[in-house]
């Protein structure tokens, strides 16, 4: 029987995932409950040729030059990249996978649970119903905000952001959207495009962040971008913490000048601002972006293909460098 590849798995992935990984690897697994720290990467990952991690790893460029010689893959269980630095990756001769396309849906799902969820109070009706605080019907009770017809900026037209303007569709919101490169007409779906991010802003009702954490991106919406969104405006954010300055957005909350948040990421998370648990007109998700059983299933079998590949000699569904 030939010998199997020898792989780091950082994280306990879902059943059918890990399945397949003992099935076809000589696979190091982390049973510890814990996310590997530094040490524990490069050291556990002696004689293995590649690693299978989650973007919970911080792949530094120090962490890349101290890895073992034989380490020539990274397959990444996520879309974002943001946790490993590609440069030193590249210069190493290390490719690296991600998960592209497989958790649009799920994704774009959480966007719109997290727009109704904080235009309609849901923390705070959920909150009165099970602290034994409903005392009846009230016509004034929990006034929200309508979603139907109201104006939705998208920062960040990609997959997600264009998986969230067809659904936001369904509530004939008027979707206005910024992107890198506007999108052909036939991509657009009706969409107002602004040359500039703070173009945009002024135009959302609802502002929806979908875009890549990037050093350009870092603390994107400060305090200076909240004044130009509308009064009482919404914000969500399912793409990075990094792109929201959590001081800026916690005193817009406070004073009103944004009616409500929801957010499904945040800097330095799990340690999220405390800030944001003593506002009851922000409604939190601990990243669930992606967590449907099908969506997390695919994006590890797709981390296996792009293993199966490397190891087979055939060129890489999901290469980045």
């Amino acid at each position: 029987m030939a010998k199997k590849p020898q792989i780091f798995v950082t994280q306990q992935f879902p059943d059918a995932v890990m399945a397949r990984v003992e099935r076809d690897y000589d696979a190091r697994l982390n049973d510890t409950g814990r996310v590997p720290d530094a040490e524990e990467i490069v050291s556990r990952t002696s004689g293995c040729d590649a690693i299978f991690c989650a973007p919970t790893e911080k792949f530094t460029a120090d962490v890349i030059g101290r890895l073992p010689e034989g380490v020539r893959l990274i397959a990444t269980f996520s879309v974002g990249v943001d946790h490993i630095d590609l440069a030193a990756a590249k210069a190493r001769g290390i490719a690296v996978t991600n998960t592209p396309d497989v958790l649009t849906d799920a994704t774009a799902d959480i966007t719109l649970l997290l727009i109704l969820a904080a235009a309609r109070r849901a923390y705070e009706g959920e909150r009165m119903v099970r602290e034994d605080r409903w005392v009846g019907w009230d016509p004034k009770m929990l006034m929200g905000i309508e979603v139907t017809g109201k104006r939705l900026g998208i920062l960040g037209m990609g997959r997600i952001g264009q998986a969230v303007a067809r659904r936001a569709s369904g509530f004939s919101m008027e979707v206005h959207y910024h992107n890198r490169k506007r999108l052909p007409k036939d991509q657009e779906q009706g969409a107002i495009y602004h040359e500039t991010a703070d173009g945009l802003l002024p135009h959302c009702d609802f502002l929806s962040i979908n875009a890549p954490a990037t050093a350009e991106n870092y603390h994107f919406l400060n305090q200076q971008r909240i004044a130009l969104l509308p009064d009482g405006a919404v914000v969500v954010n399912t793409a990075r913490g990094t792109l929201v300055d959590d001081d800026a957005l916690i005193a817009a909350l406070k004073s009103g000048k944004i009616a409500a948040a929801g957010l499904d990421v945040f800097e330095g998370e799990p340690r999220i601002n405390p800030g944001y648990r003593n506002l009851e007109n922000v409604f939190l998700l601990p990243h669930l972006g992606s967590a449907t059983i099908e969506t997390r299933n695919a994006m590890g079998f797709k981390c296996l293909d792009n293993l199966d590949a490397f190891f087979a000699g055939r060129p890489l569904p999901d290469r980045l460098v």
